[in-house]
């Protein structure tokens, strides 16, 4: 497994150069404590965890994986001990309320701390991970009493969050959930109901997991208007706040699974179990997005995690593996062949990672800054973040994932035979990332929601939101190293809002239209993104070489020179996804389904 090296050097130029960070805090109320120093203090304390102590975790934690006994799960050697630590050091803290107990800085440090410890070790980070997600919810819709009870042990770390959705017969589809909630005398809930793929629904790590549960009310309408939200703790809480009786809800098993093997995955019994209505009656889904947007991003990470590693590791192998001769004449005379980094076909490998995995990183935090705008901005500014989110959220949870996947395999080529060896690691990761595209709405869940609820949904408006930053972009006369970045990026953008109007047209003859085009149109849209990203970064670095020629040449060369690669060989990948789109759904939808017959 390669040992992690936290990417340091270009977390700060995406946190303090591209989104000029400690600037936008400064006019959010709340937020001015997070200057530059003191963020890159937190992030460099952060990077020291997950390589120390993590990073050594994660193959042994693979390899010995989760135990389940009797409804206990042990989580593998190491990882109790690193949570603590991780708990002690105040990291889950890090971005909750102050009046909670939280530090009360910005969503970012958080979404780039959950990067630095995914990285090293994604596994581990599933057991505290989805906590930030319970918390917003609590946050944001819990009443007095339960935001006293439970939010300052989940904010400390004390005890972690769940989110439990799905059930066996239904896993996107929750208009098909069937786990029971009947009132008791108490104002409290018997929820009845088996729920899977709950992950660290079980574990050995923390003394309280508070379940955050989807269930129906006897006399709840079908489908999912008819879903409430309840928290339900395995252990109850008195009323001092405290550990109580333990509640129904049990771990009957936990799953054999390609990867993430230490993180427990479980099916929970929930038998009579105590639960406390969360939110409005029947108005469980609208709450439960709380948690669930801010599960997608955390996935987003998890496509961005996966990618970091695989290239680190592949990177490392391509300077150090000797195999054939360059073409152009020996680059390691004194060797018996060249390292296999001179070859281009390897150089294409690297690049295409290097590429999206630091594509990926500036979108992403871009979009944990959007988030802090929301909760910090005013109502005009708020608005803006919030469509903003609305539209790139699942372009971030799907693009990013899938591009992650695709760095990982290419990790495994990249060593060859090797990489399919265990020792080595990068099978693992392989297995690790192939969880990320199904995690919190599939690829094509995912698909559907960008095109027909925020593009077609919004009558274009979402889209035209984030058009108009790319016009500005456009707009704004770089120097003449990056003009055909913005004349490229320009021509893209116009061609996304023409295949968007062709596509909404298509649709109003044939719904099926919509359908049949959503994945290609996703990952075009992904590809666009993108390159908006890159162009800023290409014109921004283009700025500092020229402003100071002495200084960090070439790193700012580096991020040219990516610029260049994704735009020249990856960008025209759009080409196909059109061709897809506009391809229409006859040839999906027109074969009879006895025909798929053998």
């Amino acid at each position: 497994m390669p040992a992690y090296q936290a990417p340091l050097r270009d977390i700060s130029f995406v946190v303090n150069e591209l989104l000029e960070s400690e600037q936008l805090y400064q006019t959010l109320p709340g937020y001015e404590e997070a200057t530059q120093d003191l963020m890159d203090a937190i992030i460099e304390e952060a990077a020291k965890f997950a390589e120390n102590v993590l990073s050594p975790l994660n193959q042994s934690g693979d390899e010995e994986g989760c135990r389940w006994e009797d409804g206990t799960v042990t989580t593998p050697a190491g990882f109790a001990e690193a949570y603590q630590q991780y708990v002690a050091n105040g990291w889950p803290a890090l971005s909750a309320n102050v009046d909670t107990g939280g530090q009360g800085l910005p969503n970012l440090l958080s979404i780039i701390v959950n990067e630095l410890a995914g990285t090293a070790n994604w596994s581990w980070l599933m057991y505290p991970g989805l906590s930030l997600g319970a918390v917003k919810t609590v946050e944001a819709h819990g009443d007095p009493e339960q935001k006293d009870k439970y939010l300052s042990k989940l904010v400390s770390g004390e005890w972690t969050g769940t989110m439990c959705l799905t059930e066996a017969q239904c896993g996107s589809d929750l208009g098909l959930l069937r786990t029971k909630a009947e009132p008791q005398a108490d104002g409290t809930y018997a929820i009845h109901g088996t729920k899977i793929f709950i992950s660290a629904g079980e574990h050995d790590m923390a003394d309280n997991i508070v379940h955050i549960v989807l269930a129906r009310l006897p006399d709840a309408p079908a489908g999912t208007k008819g879903i409430s939200l309840f928290i339900v703790p395995k252990f109850k809480v008195n009323d001092a706040g405290d550990i109580a009786e333990r509640n129904a809800v049990h771990c009957a098993s936990i799953e054999k699974k390609m990867g993430i093997k230490a993180s427990a995955t479980c099916v929970l019994n929930f038998d009579g179990a105590t639960g406390y209505l969360i939110g409005p009656p029947n108005k469980g889904l609208n709450c439960m997005f709380t948690f669930m947007n801010t599960a997608r991003i955390g996935t987003a990470i998890q496509g961005l995690a996966h990618g970091q590693l695989a290239f680190e590791g592949a990177l490392s192998y391509a300077r150090e593996r000797l195999a054939m001769r360059s073409l152009s004449g020996p680059k390691n005379p004194d060797g018996p062949a060249d390292p296999i980094i001179v070859h281009p076909n390897v150089r294409r490998m690297l690049l295409t990672q290097k590429a999206f995995v630091e594509g990926s990183r500036a979108l992403i935090y871009f979009l944990a800054q959007q988030g802090d705008i929301v909760d910090k901005g005013n109502a005009e500014e708020a608005q803006v973040a919030e469509d903003l989110m609305s539209l790139l959220t699942p372009i971030g949870k799907a693009f990013v994932t899938e591009t992650g996947y695709e760095v990982a395999n290419i990790g495994v080529q990249i060593y060859g035979g090797h990489g399919f060896i265990k020792e080595w690691g990068m099978e693992q990761i392989v297995r690790d990332a192939r969880i990320s595209m199904l995690y919190e709405g599939t690829t094509g869940i995912q698909a559907l929601d960008l095109l027909g609820r925020k593009v077609l949904g919004s009558g274009g408006k979402l889209l035209l939101g984030f058009t108009a930053m790319i016009d500005e972009l456009c707009a704004a006369e770089p120097a003449a190293e990056c003009t055909g970045f913005i004349e490229t990026l320009r021509s893209c953008k116009d061609e996304w809002l023409e295949l968007s109007m062709q596509i909404g047209e298509a649709a109003m003859q044939n719904p099926e239209e919509a359908g049949a085009a959503a994945v290609d149109y996703l990952m075009y849209s992904g590809y666009v993104t993108l390159a908006y990203f890159w162009a800023r970064m290409a014109v921004l670095s283009q700025r500092k070489i020229d402003e100071s020629p002495d200084g960090d040449v070439a790193f700012y060369a580096a991020k040219l020179k990516t610029a260049r690669f994704y735009f020249d060989r990856l960008l025209p990948r759009t080409l196909a996804h059109k061709q897809l789109i506009l391809s229409g759904a006859d040839n999906l939808m027109d074969m009879p389904e006895a025909m798929f017959d053998l």
